[in-house]
């Protein structure tokens, strides 16, 4: 029992003392060839991600939109510059389905009938706090 727990002290001291806390001079090798460590970019491309501002949430993009004047061409482009149209062509006789979601929107093929749409999300958003 006590050669038991004079091994495991001498083997628990022996690793204590094999790790070191400096880092290594040498870079670690695998064979002869020195380990490839990647690290982040730190260059150009987080220098250019701090110089713009942060594109704001699409909610806030679509109340922006709200403030051009209701039933205008310039309003159902600021929607349509958010979401792009996709017109589906309905099948003969089949009814246009109601949108779920805004996103839901641009797949109406009257301009008139898609501002409307907009409209009715966009104003049911709830208002964001002002900073």
């Amino acid at each position: 029992m006590r050669t038991m727990v004079v091994m495991v002290a001498l083997l628990a001291s022996g690793a204590a003392l094999a790790q070191t806390t400096s880092a290594p001079s040498n870079p670690p090798m695998i064979g002869d060839r020195p380990l490839v460590q990647v690290k982040p970019r730190g260059g150009a491309a987080a220098k250019s991600d701090a110089a713009q501002p942060a594109k704001p949430s699409i909610a806030a993009q679509l109340q922006g939109c709200l403030e051009i004047e209701d039933g205008s061409k310039e309003r159902l482009d600021c929607y349509d510059a958010i979401y792009p149209p996709k017109p589906k062509t309905p099948k003969p006789g089949a009814k246009q389905p109601r949108a779920k979601a805004v996103s839901d929107c641009r797949v109406l093929k009257e301009q008139d009938e898609r501002l409307a749409c907009f409209n009715g999300f966009a104003q049911a958003l709830p208002k964001p706090p002002k900073s």
